[in-house]
């Protein structure tokens, strides 16, 4: 289905849009007493509208922003879009901050509410809104039962609901004076380069994303699609391809239980795209390797065929007319068991996040399982590039998507313009003109090239390149990508700068 008419207002207006069109079909899963229980798009809308119409009565103007602190769960995207729909900014916080993170957030966004999931994440976020200048409203999805409270007390999530149902007048209005180029959300940096900054996205920014996204994905065959959501929604990446795009695209999306009961998830919801990072890939190889490991004997030998005529193929090396035959034998005695793992319907798996080890890509695409490797940044929306299914090169990250311009600096840094470009860091004008120093092109602060076919090659971050006392220059990166093929090695920091050998932290 075409959805262009989508693209051309604020993310509410396409969810809801959406819902409208989709009504009663099912939209967010997750699983509750071991049974997975749906959310109707109508029901997502008319909660949307109700919890948007409570924050408008409880005070929330246009422009205001609104901490969002959740594991990820339906509640998280009907909050982020009810947040946006109030005339609100969205600020999604990681499970993971601590009250120092939080105090930092705080202060810098100057936050009026706080839509906080459980009690265990409220009372490591409460300690440091306490110590803030200015009152924060927190609305708690789930019963707090807190040992203290301030002024002002938490309000329950169906309170704010049940007060929006009785006054929703506001909210259309809202929605109605509502532009593209509003800002929809901040999101904060990780800070490992410094104090984490707040990148500021529009509507138009992470809309432009999405169907520069759903463009590309068209190779695949789109439709009825269903989507499996593990990465954190507080990270731009999995806000953007695991919760804007699926609405977009109008597919359904089950939330796993946890990163421990990912493989069961898999199986049970059997995803047609999936997105992740590639420590996932990593483990998942790791876990094939240990299960052919103990098997042993004809289905080791079989499978580790498979692996060499597959890799042997994708690389264009010759193979003989019997190689031929049983590599599509192979395909049906082991490819599709290994396609089986993750439900059995998949079209593609999208990595990003962090670079893809080249091995770990020819693996999975030896045994048939078609992983997409995508380049982004938050001031990107995040998404800058991805392999397109129909020609995927794993040494590159693919070609720009549509819509975003790519060229290569005279020092290789990589610079990218298009709508999805941030419109700056919140509060730190100062850092945006570092970042867009002509308004108009974004300095990633990666180092690349753009091969004949218009592909990125990313080679090196500009602030990591080591150079040893020597004089020589090289990549801890790639470097530290190998260590980490290691089934026994996590994650692995190579340093060296300045000295006249190098070291790894494992």
């Amino acid at each position: 289905m075409n959805n262009e008419f989508l693209y051309h207002s604020t993310l509410p207006s396409m969810a809801l849009a959406q819902a409208k069109r989709l009504g009663d079909r099912p939209a967010l899963w997750s699983k509750a007493k071991d049974l997975w229980v749906s959310t109707s798009w109508s029901q997502m809308a008319d909660t949307i509208r109700s919890l948007a119409a409570g924050l408008i009565s409880l005070g929330l103007q246009p422009g205001d922003r609104v901490i969002l602190l959740s594991e990820n769960r339906p509640e998280w995207g009907v909050a982020d879009l009810a947040i946006m729909a109030a005339g609100g900014i969205s600020v999604p916080v990681y499970t993971t901050n601590t009250s120092a993170d939080h105090l930092h957030i705080l202060t810098d966004c100057q936050a009026r509410f706080a839509i906080i999931s459980t009690a265990d994440l409220a009372e490591r976020y409460l300690s440091a809104a306490w110590t803030c200048s200015f009152p924060v409203q927190v609305i708690s999805i789930e019963p707090l039962h807190l040992s203290q409270v301030n002024d002002p007390a938490p309000l329950s999530w169906a309170d704010v609901i049940a007060l929006g149902k009785s006054s929703a007048d506001k909210l259309e209005q809202r929605l109605q004076d509502a532009s593209p180029d509003d800002l929809a959300c901040i999101i904060y940096t990780s800070g490992t380069g410094g104090a984490p900054k707040g990148v500021m996205l529009s509507h138009t920014n992470i809309l432009s994303n999405c169907k520069g996204a759903e463009n590309l994905l068209s190779q695949l065959g789109l439709g009825d699609d269903v989507f499996l959501s593990f990465l954190p929604l507080s990270h731009a990446y999995e806000h953007m391809a695991g919760l804007m795009l699926p609405l977009c695209l109008g597919a359904q999306i089950y939330y796993a239980e946890s990163i421990d009961l990912l493989a069961a998830n898999m199986a049970e919801t059997r995803p047609t795209i999936m997105t992740a990072v590639p420590r996932l890939y990593e483990s998942i190889r790791a876990k094939v390797l240990r299960q052919v490991e103990r098997d042993g004997g004809l289905k080791a030998t079989l499978f580790y065929k498979a692996v060499t005529l597959g890799r042997a193929r994708i690389l264009g090396q010759p193979l003989s007319l019997g190689d031929r035959i049983i590599d599509r034998i192979l395909t049906r005695l082991v490819r599709r068991k290994v396609q089986a793992r993750f439900g059995g319907r998949l079209k593609a798996l999208v990595s990003g996040g962090a670079p893809l080890p080249h091995d770990i890509g020819l693996f999975f695409a030896a045994l048939g399982v078609r992983i997409l490797q995508g380049y982004g940044q938050t001031e990107a929306s995040p998404c800058i590039s991805c392999s397109p299914p129909v020609k995927i090169k794993l040494d590159t990250v693919g070609p720009p998507l549509d819509g975003v311009a790519v060229k290569i600096a005279e020092d290789g840094e990589i610079l990218v313009k298009g709508a999805n470009v941030m419109k700056g860091y919140w509060n730190d004008p100062a850092a945006t003109k570092r970042a867009i120093p002509d308004g108009v092109w974004l300095h990633t602060g990666d180092v690349g090239e753009l091969d004949s076919d218009g592909y990125i090659r990313i080679t090196d971050r500009k602030k990591d390149i080591i150079v040893v006392s020597g004089g020589d220059t090289l990549s801890p990166q790639r470097l530290e990508g190998l260590l980490t093929l290691e089934p026994e090695i996590a994650q692995a920091m190579v340093i060296g700068d300045g000295l006249s050998h190098l070291a790894a932290l494992i």
